[in-house]
Order: C-alpha cells, then structure tokens, then sequence
C-alpha cells in the first residue's frame, strides 16, 4: 500500500480535506516538474493549475495503475507541452535560472570566471532548448530532477530501454554543442 492510498481512497469517496491534502502535497513537485519542463514560471504555474484541476476532476476515476505522483507528472508534461508549443515558435529561447552562475557571482569569484561561467551555462541552456521534447524531458528527469531510469520512464510512461536511448542520445546532443568551448579550456 503506497503512502497516497488512503487520502485517495477518502478523496474518492467525496472527503474535502483528503482532496486537498492530497493535492497539496504533491504541488512543489508538479510546479517544480513544470518549471523544468516549460523553463518559465508564468507557465510552470499555469501547468500547476491545469494539473490540479485535471487531477480534481479524474480522481474519481484513477485506479491506480501508476502511483499518483507518476499520474500528476503525466498530466503535467501534457499540459507543459501545450505551454511551450507556442511559446518557442514566438520567442525563441526562454531564460532559464542558473543557480550555478549566481554561485560563482560572489564577491570571491574574478569577473573573468563569472562571465565563462554565464556563456557555458548559456550554452548548455540552449543546447538542452534545442533538443526535441521527448529527449529534453529525459534529460531533466535524470540529470536535473535526480530520479531513476525507472522513476523517469513511469514517469513518462515509457519502457526503461527507451529512456535510456533518449537519455543517451540528449546526452549526446549537449555534449556536441558544448564541445567548442569545453576543448577550448583545455
């Protein structure tokens, strides 16, 4: 028995407070899911909601099959898919944040570091953007999220076999963008 199997069965037989429990518990993880996804917060909170009310209403319904995390997450990759489509054809590149180059910001770090930090991380940013979908989720489940190859692939409701060949072919991908810069350093 999973750790959600009693709020949901209480959810599902029309207890409030279950539902929102439920709900509640699972938001950080939907919103910060979205945001590695949609690369947006606007968006990642529109994901949120879009989520949460589909899980409102289907939840009289989920049987199960996957746990509830898995379900949420597949519903939220959905909605994030919708979220991006007209975004990327209209901007182009959304910013992401880089907790790594606000790191080396301090006082500590030479300008010179700071400034080759921000265009490795620009880079990597755009190479993970130009990857296709499918292979960018991959990579941000895995390397980003930290999750398993199992996790991942229930997650996004694929066989573990064909993660791993989206994961390495992502991997791939970064790795050629980046290579210019990276020999360069050498």
């Amino acid at each position: 028995m999973g750790p959600d199997d009693q709020l949901i069965a209480a959810a599902q037989e029309g207890d409030p407070a279950a539902l929102n429990r439920l709900l509640t518990q699972h938001e950080p993880a939907v919103y910060r899911f979205g945001l590695k996804l949609c690369r947006d917060e606007q968006a990642a909170l529109e994901v949120l909601q879009n989520t949460l009310v589909a899980a409102f209403r289907g939840l009289p319904e989920f049987r199960g099959g996957a746990s509830l995390s898995t379900w949420l997450y597949q519903i939220a990759r959905s909605y994030c898919a919708r979220e991006r489509r007209p975004a990327w054809a209209a901007a182009g590149m959304v910013p992401v944040h880089a907790q790594e180059v606000k790191a080396l910001e301090s006082e500590q770090a030479a300008p010179d570091a700071v400034a080759h930090a921000r265009q490795i991380s620009q880079l990597l940013q755009e190479a993970i953007h130009a990857l296709p979908p499918h292979e960018r989720e991959a990579l941000v489940m895995r390397d980003v999220e930290g999750l398993s190859a199992e996790e991942a692939a229930a997650r996004a409701g694929i066989e573990v076999g064909a993660l791993k060949s989206r994961l390495h072919r992502a991997r791939r991908e970064v790795r050629r963008r980046l290579a210019p810069v990276l020999d360069a350093e050498r």
